[in-house]
Order: C-alpha cells, then sequence, then structure tokens
C-alpha cells in the first residue's frame, strides 16, 4: 500500500480524483489525505504518475506474499515471474497474441474481473472460478496465468483463505471447456453474477472456422445472451497450431 508522508501533505486532496479506486480520504479534522488500506490495491498509479506536487506519497514495503501479488496484479508495468508477462493474464488474453492453446472443439474462457473505478475482491474471483471450473472450464495453471499461484486446487477454483479480501484493480481467469459444456459454462456464468460485487467481462476463443463459430452464435440465441458487436481476430502468422 502506498502510504502518505503527514509531515509533507499539505491536505490539497489533489491525489483524490487520481486514484481508480478512490483509496484516498480526507481527515475532517486535521484536513490531511490518508489512504485506506481495504481499498488501495497497490496499483502506484498514484506513485507513477506523481500526482502529488510536494511528493508527499511514498510507497510502503512489500513486505509479504499478498502485498506483492496485489501489485504486480494491479500495475500492468511489472512483469509476473511466475508467466513473464506483465499486469493480470495472458499476452493472449491481453494483446491479441497467439499461444495456440485451443484445439478443435474447444472453447477458451477469459473473464476479466473488475475495472479501474471498481476493482475486485479476490473472493468474487473465487465465486466466478469454481462456478465455471465445476461447469466444466479447464483452468490454466499458474505458468500461464497468475490468479492460478493462489488456487489450492487448479480443478476447483479454490484460492488461499488470506487472498480472499484482497483487493485488486483487475485480475483474469483463464482457462477452456470442450465445446459441448460451452452452453453449462455460459449458465454457470449467469447465475454466478448475480452473487458478485463487481463486474466482468466475457472472452470467448475460439478457432475461426464456421461450425465453430455458428455453434458459439446458437448457443448464445438458446441462453437469450445478445449477439456479442465486436470481436478480434488473432491471425497467429508463424505459430504452431495444435491439431
Amino acid at each position: 500500500m502506498v502510504q502518505i508522508n503527514r509531515k509533507l501533505c499539505v491536505g490539497c486532496a489533489t491525489c483524490i480524483p487520481y486514484c481508480p479506486v478512490e483509496a484516498f480520504k480526507k481527515e475532517a479534522e486535521e484536513r490531511k489525505v490518508y489512504v485506506d488500506e481495504g481499498i488501495c490495491t497497490n496499483c502506484y498509479v498514484c506513485i507513477r504518475n506523481k500526482v502529488c506536487p510536494v511528493g508527499a506519497i511514498e510507497e510502503s514495503s512489500l513486505d509479504n506474499f499478498m502485498k506483492q501479488f496485489q501489485h504486480v496484479i494491479s500495475d500492468p508495468t511489472v512483469t509476473s515471474e511466475g508467466t513473464g508477462v506483465p499486469g493480470r493474464g495472458t499476452e493472449e488474453a491481453k494483446t491479441n497474441d497467439v499461444t495456440g492453446r485451443y484445439g478443435r472443439g474447444e472453447f477458451g474462457i477469459c473473464i476479466d474481473m473488475g475495472r479501474p473505478g471498481i476493482g475486485c475482491r479476490l473472493r468474487d474471483a473465487e465465486k466466478v472460478a469454481m462456478a465455471v471450473a465445476q461447469a466444466g472450464v479447464v483452468l490454466e495453471g499458474p505458468e500461464i496465468t497468475p490468479l492460478a499461484t493462489l488456487m489450492t486446487d487448479i480443478k476447483t477454483g479454490k484460492l488461499i483463505d488470506e487472498a480472499l479480501d484482497t483487493n485488486v484493480l483487475s485480475v483474469i481467469i483463464e482457462g477452456k471447456c470442450p465445446k459441448e459444456k460451452l452452453p453449462d459454462v455460459l449458465m454457470a456464468l449467469q447465475r454466478v453474477e448475480k452473487e458478485i460485487e463487481t463486474t466482468f467481462c466475457l472472452g470467448i476463443v475460439s478457432r475461426a472456422e464456421q461450425e465453430e463459430v455458428s455453434f458459439f452464435f446458437e448457443t448464445l440465441e438458446k441462453l437469450g445472451i445478445p449477439k456479442p458487436f465486436r470481436g478480434k481476430v488473432n491471425v497467429g502468422l508463424g505459430r504452431p497450431l495444435i491439431p
């Protein structure tokens, strides 16, 4: 968590609108700014942009694993040691790279939870991960996506208890499911979205083949889910693809 040097803070409140999760608060009596520890995500937006005119915002020690994880997930300029990529998910999920992880008859599932201005408690990430795992998603491991480093069981999506109250800017749940399980996965997401206190965006990855695409749109229609009005095409030139 960042901290405010109270000797330097002049209470101008310039920093308050810059925090993406509104963790800066102003004291009523001393008129100094303080950081709400339960909300701050250690994203360092305030540090990187030097928003304090008197330099009162300072880095604090990331002296335990959860603080370090929170910072890596929330700051897109920091690279995860486990995956070798910056930020909260894989390059494929964030920047259109192609890994060739999805074979015929499979759909990739990418659930981007939380956003700047909202954040995401890992308790909610666990609920969603467990819901889709039970519905048939095979979750990616820690070598692929950072969230898996907190899972006690990759088959269920259960996270370690000490992680559940941690607030992050956003985090991505990734995995894949057999084609026949896609309806179950979408229905599980429809149920669990009513049980969480944040938002998520769902990305579905398929090979650009007519049969897969037609099945995808037919499934959406059967479940009453509006068709997406945008998508991305990753050409994957030079990348090996699995059968």
